[in-house]
């Protein structure tokens, strides 16, 4: 299987190759970065904020909003506990944290720059070409776009070869997925930057192969948003009953195996081949309101090959007893954090 760092350059809409070029000679190793700037400090620009400052770098941050500084780092503060648990950096520190006057000032000494600014295209067009014209032409720009694509919100910008998409998962300071990809007029080696930086930061990376509307964490979620929608109004579930039916039922296994494995064991010794081939006719059972795909024998070899990729050799009984023991831990932190939540209301009610 061929990695994404494997790859020579990264495809743009419909496979089309994203420009090739060789890494600037200003660029700083993304292992060696030590200032990012964070440009819009919302709920997913201050998540990206209080991630960078537990992990060590100093954040210049910038939003034109006119209390955007107490907001941001009343968000700091308040995550700062749930980091300080999970561990921080060496010389991780709130003190770390400016607040630029104006964007130019943000991001003018910045080795990577993350965008943040609310969802809406003409707003992401101007904003990015406008740090592109500020940042110094070395450095990288992500953007937190949610379902915008790169080549979308690149048009107006100068130097459109570094900007990607880094979209990531609210809230950006304890979810680790980021999902990479850059659009029609992106450079390779700024996706593969990127994609390096961020696993340095602390980050699950997930280098796309190609631009795909909503990125691929979101298409699934919405996939069960929108039948747990369906469910509901139609009367046949209530909002407790889906989240209920989640939380205890596959979302405690997604935690750590993805649909594909789950799947994969579901068939057996036989594993995801004999899963497909024995329940496959019931992907045409009215189980969902999305229209499924046809089965089609290269969908069905290519589920069994990528299936076996990711089980990388370990054996059905390995993969159960990795699940088993990971779903123990996972059920164990809960009921352990539930009892802390209760002792915590039973104080504060005496």
């Amino acid at each position: 299987m061929t990695t994404p760092d494997q790859q020579p350059a990264r495809p743009g809409p419909g496979g089309a190759p994203a420009t090739a070029s060789a890494r600037p000679a200003g660029a700083v190793s993304p292992e060696a970065v030590r200032t990012v700037a964070c440009v819009g400090a919302g709920v997913i620009g201050g998540g990206w904020v209080a991630h960078f400052l537990a992990r060590g770098y100093r954040v210049t941050a910038w939003d034109p909003a006119p209390d955007a500084e107490r907001r941001l780092r009343d968000l700091v503060d308040s995550a700062w506990p749930a980091l300080t648990r999970l561990g921080l950096a060496e010389g991780a520190s709130v003190a770390n944290l400016t607040v630029a006057p104006t964007l130019a000032e943000a991001v003018a000494g910045a080795d990577f720059v993350q965008e943040s600014a609310p969802e809406r295209l003409e707003l992401k067009v101007e904003l990015l070409a406008e740090i592109d014209a500020a940042a110094p032409e070395h450095v990288v720009i992500g953007s937190s776009t949610s379902g915008y694509s790169m080549t979308e919100m690149q048009v107006r910008a100068a130097r459109p070869g570094r900007l990607v998409v880094g979209h990531p998962f609210n809230p950006p300071y304890l979810v680790p997925l980021v999902e990479v990809v850059g659009g029609t007029a992106t450079d390779a080696w700024a996706v593969e930057w990127a994609s390096e930086f961020y696993r340095a930061a602390g980050k699950s990376v997930i280098t796309m192969d190609r631009e795909l509307p909503g990125f691929i964490g979101n298409r699934i979620q919405e996939a069960a948003w929108r039948e747990a929608l369906h469910m509901v109004a139609n009367g046949e579930a209530t909002v407790e009953q889906i989240d209920l039916a989640m939380t205890a039922g596959p979302g405690l296994r997604w935690a750590f195996f993805g649909p594909c494995l789950t799947f994969h064991l579901a068939g057996g010794e036989g594993g995801m081949a004999h899963m497909l081939d024995h329940f496959g006719p019931s992907l045409k059972s009215p189980w969902t309101r999305l229209e499924s795909p046809e089965l089609t024998p290269a969908l069905r070899d290519a589920m069994v090959r990528e299936t076996d990729e990711v089980a990388a050799g370990r054996s059905n009984a390995e993969l159960i007893a990795q699940r088993d023991r990971r779903l123990i831990a996972v059920m164990r932190a809960l009921a352990e954090v539930e009892a802390e939540e209760a002792r915590e209301a039973q104080e504060a009610r005496a």
